[in-house]
């Protein structure tokens, strides 16, 4: 079963992007690029 979640991009912190999951509390995660977020998130 497929769950799909929404990121969110939180800010630009010293030229990393960070973001999270809205509906996962305390899940962040970071990349140098949005594309780098958006696999990083995958694995947290």
């Amino acid at each position: 079963m497929k769950h799909h979640y929404r990121l969110e991009y939180c800010w630009l912190d010293d030229g990393w992007y960070i973001g999270r999951l809205k509906e996962v509390p305390g899940v962040f995660s970071q990349g140098e690029t949005l594309v780098e977020l958006e696999e990083n998130i995958r694995d947290a």
